[in-house]
């Protein structure tokens, strides 16, 4: 890990504090708290699906799904499937894996409610040691997931080696210069008393699972600058989260 990139409180990520993220979402796939149908209804689905698309409309211009039909997709860290279904939907020939047994349970049950084409390969497995061969993928795609894991480079790193030479990563990472780490920074610092504390604490102990991290586009460059891709392009994004004050940017690799 780029020593600019540990964070001051945890700085060696272990293998505790990735089962306390596994333990996290665990508990609840991304996106189902949007939900109030009986779970794994139709309706349930539904809900999460449209709840995802209208909180975050780039996300069909980001993955363009329907250009992969045939292709062979990989996703990192499909959580409740929403993505996922699409590529199935789009005629990809789609495998993936999730941190969680969580996950593939709602994968597993959505395209059953859907009666979707079965995909690849679907399993629990670990985003920084991908069960899969090099070479092997013409996209891999992984949204709102690497920042999770404590090796966030070496999980970019493993997507990288399962896609082909040609083919395409998209990868979608927190932004650490955001008016929501901002806020996230005056909530739990600040009106705290600790005003020391930076932005980088402020997501790694309070977004979501403990050990999140964001990223600036210097920063993401200089992670891929050690890899073998090209044509880099980085954009942001923001997200209106209606409970709070301000919205959530993300970069998009």
């Amino acid at each position: 890990m780029h020593p600019s990139f540990r964070d001051p409180v945890n700085p060696e990520p272990s293998i505790p504090l990735k089962e306390q993220v596994r333990s996290y979402w665990n508990r609840q796939a991304c996106d189902t708290d949007q939900a109030k149908s009986s779970r794994f209804s139709r309706e349930y689905f539904e809900e999460i699906e449209q709840w995802r698309y209208a909180d975050q409309p780039f996300i069909h211009d980001f993955a363009q799904f329907t250009r992969y039909h045939g292709k062979r997709v990989v996703e990192v860290g499909f959580g409740a499937g929403t993505d996922f279904i699409q590529w199935l939907r789009a005629g990809a020939k789609t495998s993936g894996i999730d941190l969680t047994q969580e996950a593939l349970d709602h994968l597993r049950h959505r395209i059953a409610v859907y009666r979707l084409p079965a995909p690849e390969e679907i399993k629990v497995g670990d985003a920084e040691n991908l069960p899969f061969e090099s070479d092997q993928f013409d996209l891999g795609y992984s949204f709102g997931v690497l920042h999770h894991t404590p090796n966030t480079e070496k999980a970019i790193g493993e997507l990288v080696r399962v896609v082909r030479p040609g083919g395409e990563v998209k990868i979608m990472l927190y932004n650490r210069r955001s008016i929501w780490t901002f806020n996230l920074w005056v909530k739990h610092a600040l009106l705290k008393g600790r005003p020391w504390k930076s932005l980088r604490w402020a997501l790694w102990h309070h977004m979501e699972s403990i050990g999140t991290k964001g990223y600036t586009h210097r920063e993401i460059r200089t992670i891929l600058s050690a890899l073998p891709v090209q044509d880099v392009r980085i954009r942001t994004e923001t997200t209106s989260m209606d409970h709070v004050i301000a919205t959530r940017p993300f970069n998009l690799l």
